[in-house]
């Protein structure tokens, strides 16, 4: 009993220390990897993904994806230094690649690595609306999103042994229906509900970060009410997905447009 106090406090402890405050949200997130540890593996990764798919290049398209991109990074270094926070971007190394895929989507892997599929670019339609998916893209990797759901997965491997260990003396059937009933839980109770929050996250500081790069945040509804449209509510429920519905996104965002704007103002922006 007393081993296992002292492994739940050192965990305990471990989650406070492992806690820090992000610069773009003001919130403090649990986090147990570092960048070192985390960016070597998503370079290479990225590296291998752009090997192994035909990266487009020498297009308007192409440069479009790449100017719009360090527009938002620059926005994003721009806004740390004026809070004394530019030491927060060590390490990042930004990329932006368009790439032939039909998909209506783009990703960013920790440490400012981004591919935009050629398949979302007739819904962004112009600068304006690339702007809200690279600034949607560079705000996961400024908030570090990656690596906060590799510790929630850590978290959630963690329990799952303690509830293995907790009906440890139960029938097999008994243990079996209780971790299909953990499972369910954790993913329809935790995991899912953590990344949609990942996505709101993104969707506010990137509004933010699109705003201060010069581009209208008010574009950012149209380009999600194109979305919307574009899904033909083909959508799995809420409840069921990763990412929130394209309503409530659109509903968020016109609720910190404002807010985008105002930022953006204090460098000059006025929309």
């Amino acid at each position: 009993m007393k081993k296992s106090m002292f492994a739940l406090s050192g965990f305990l402890f471990m989650m406070v220390m492992a806690c820090s405050t992000n610069p773009f949200t003001g919130k403090s997130s649990l986090n147990f990897v570092s960048n070192s540890q985390i960016f070597p593996t998503a370079f290479a990764e990225y590296d291998q993904f752009l090997k192994e798919n035909q990266v487009i290049t020498g297009t308007a398209q192409a440069q479009m994806v790449n100017t719009v991109g360090q527009k938002i990074k620059n926005a994003a270094e721009t806004y740390l230094k004026s809070i004394g926070q530019s030491e927060y971007l060590n390490g990042y190394q930004w990329e932006y690649h368009l790439v032939k895929n039909d998909e209506v989507n783009a990703w960013c892997m920790p440490g400012g690595k981004i591919v935009v599929y050629s398949g979302i670019l007739p819904i962004t339609k112009d600068e304006a609306g690339l702007a809200t998916v690279l600034g949607h893209e560079v705000a996961h990797a400024l908030l570090n999103h990656g690596a906060q759901r590799m510790s929630a997965d850590v978290i959630n491997q963690l329990a799952a042994t303690g509830v293995a260990a907790a009906t440890a003396n139960k029938s097999q059937t008994t243990q079996q229906l209780v971790m299909q009933a953990y499972g369910l839980g954790s993913t329809y109770g935790a995991i899912l509900p953590f990344s949609r929050s990942h996505e709101n996250e993104a969707d506010e500081v990137g509004l933010t970060l699109m705003a201060i790069a010069g581009y209208n945040p008010d574009k950012a509804l149209e380009f999600w009410q194109r979305m919307d449209a574009n899904s033909g509510g083909s959508a799995p429920p809420e409840f069921l997905s990763t990412h929130p519905s394209n309503n409530t996104r659109i509903s968020n965002i016109q609720k910190e447009i404002p807010k985008a704007k105002a930022t953006a103002a204090k460098f000059g922006k006025s929309y």
